[in-house]
């Protein structure tokens, strides 16, 4: 072969090798592409779309049918107009009426002439107008007085008192409505300790309102149900965990702080929260029992992991659907006809599942 002819093959094929790595290089762009793509789209939807993850079942059927392309937009519900005429305001509705069982404090107004000579004016009728008004708390001083009596005619006699009635917490000046409030107001309206002093200028401190007085008034009396409550979720041998962070209000450190809310559930039972300053695998040890033996549902966290290997053999493991059904939720768009068969089946799963944990009555 000529010296010519091969300089030009070795060149082809040399054009031929950096032909194909330039291909195979474009096809790993656009798929690096069309993955970035959806994750933006993912992202945007995360962000502005609806935090609902529901599935209507005609938005299934599309997706198993492999429909992409959008369908016609429904035409408009036709609503009649009221017919008025130009200028005229719409008919206003009328509010609802207080509740008759509402306590009612009555103010009469009288006019200036009838102040001024009384007996003049005969009273023929009346104008009756009702607001709603509120009345905020307020801070009393509950005194309690017991007489000391000595009895007549009898001489070195003991002085004798009525003894003091029962109190939540010994030797404190907070009575049970007052203990009441700042309980109902911290767990039910989430208002922080700090925030409710009293405006009477009564000197209480934020450790009595913060921990002290509910602490001690409440955990003696709920510890026990808690204990059993607790006893209960882990007695079955199967429980669903997950940790939630929260931000609170510490005085004093110029910024929130960061806890985390841990939740065990039994499906079939109770539910208990346990409250620890971190989420890292050390925390379980406070709240799984040393004798718990069976699964424990979690998502893909590794502290659960690492805590399964501390107690090897004694706990199991298991995965949440509800996030494996998430990832192909996420995927429906891109791949309609697959993401909607499994979620179809997913969704099968879940009756199944709801029929076992709270089986039907009628017959």
């Amino acid at each position: 072969m000529p010296a010519a002819e091969t300089a030009l093959s070795s060149k082809l094929s040399e054009v031929e090798g950096k032909l194909a790595q330039a291909l195979e290089t474009v096809m790993a762009l656009e798929k690096e592409n069309t993955l970035l793509r959806r994750k933006i789209d993912l992202l945007v939807r995360r962000i502005f779309g609806s935090k609902s993850e529901g599935l209507d079942p005609a938005q299934l059927l599309f997706l198993l049918q492999g429909i992409d392309e959008p369908g016609k937009a429904p035409e408009p519900v036709a609503v009649e107009a009221t017919r008025r005429s130009p200028g005229q305001s719409p008919p206003r509705e009328r509010g609802p009426r207080l509740p008759e069982h509402m306590p009612v404090i009555e103010e009469v107004i009288l006019p200036p002439e009838v102040k001024a000579a009384p007996q003049e004016w005969r009273r023929i009728g009346e104008e009756v107008s009702e607001r709603l008004d509120y009345e905020p708390a307020r801070f009393l001083c509950l005194r309690t007085v017991r007489p000391k009596y000595v009895q007549r005619g009898v001489l070195d006699t003991v002085p004798i008192v009525a003894p003091l009635p029962d109190s939540l917490l010994e030797r404190s000046l907070v009575t049970p409505g007052l203990l009441t409030q700042i309980i109902v107001s911290k767990y039910c309206d989430h208002l922080p300790f700090t925030d409710r002093k009293p405006s009477t200028g009564a000197a209480i401190k934020s450790g009595c309102r913060g921990k002290r007085w509910p602490s001690g008034s409440a955990w003696p009396w709920l510890k026990p149900i808690y204990q059993e409550i607790n006893k209960g979720v882990f007695g079955e041998g199967y429980v669903q965990v997950d940790e939630t962070p929260i931000r609170y209000l510490a005085p004093g450190n110029g910024k929130t702080k960061l806890d985390y809310l841990w939740t065990c559930a039994d499906p079939r039972g109770d539910v208990t929260f346990h409250w620890e300053p971190s989420h890292a695998a050390a925390c379980l040890d406070n709240i799984i029992p040393a004798d718990f033996r069976g699964i424990l549902q979690c998502d893909g966290y590794e502290a659960y992991d690492c805590f399964a290997r501390r107690r090897a053999g004694h706990i199991a493991l298991a995965g949440c659907m509800a996030h494996v059904r998430r990832k192909f939720f996420d995927a429906k768009e891109q791949a309609p006809r697959v993401a909607g068969w499994i979620l179809k089946h997913i969704g099968h799963l879940y009756l199944l599942e709801k029929a076992w944990v709270k089986p039907s009555t009628t017959h």
